[in-house]
């Protein structure tokens, strides 16, 4: 679950062009009332749907089906010293996935815990 600090903060936003996700949004602003507090959506490319994340949201999604592709449309460009994250469990925000976690890469392993 990834977000852009500092001059490098984005705002996104998601939608899926083929298959379908589960798309999780955490705030991680501190000071923000909903610090810490996640929201998740389903979606997927018949619906259309997109979710749009303001700076300081951290973004995480699981796909639900093979051969999916999602698309990302960013206000400033990824920039990887800017970037931040938090595991996918950590128990600090409480995430709950609708699938089991079975696939996560090294550096996403590696995320402190809030």
């Amino acid at each position: 679950v990834h977000w852009q600090v500092a001059e490098a903060a984005e705002a996104k936003l998601v939608r899926v062009v083929r298959g379908a996700i589960h798309d999780v949004a955490v705030d991680v602003r501190e000071g923000s009332p909903t610090h810490r507090q996640w929201v998740g959506v389903d979606l997927d490319a018949a619906s259309a749907r997109a979710l749009y994340l303001p700076p300081g949201v951290a973004h995480g999604y699981q796909t639900l089906v093979d051969d999916t592709v999602v698309l990302y449309q960013t206000s400033a460009p990824h920039t990887p010293d800017a970037e931040r994250g938090l595991r996918f469990d950590d128990p600090a925000v409480g995430i709950t996935w609708p699938l089991p976690v079975t696939v996560v890469g090294a550096k996403d392993r590696a995320w402190p815990l809030l």
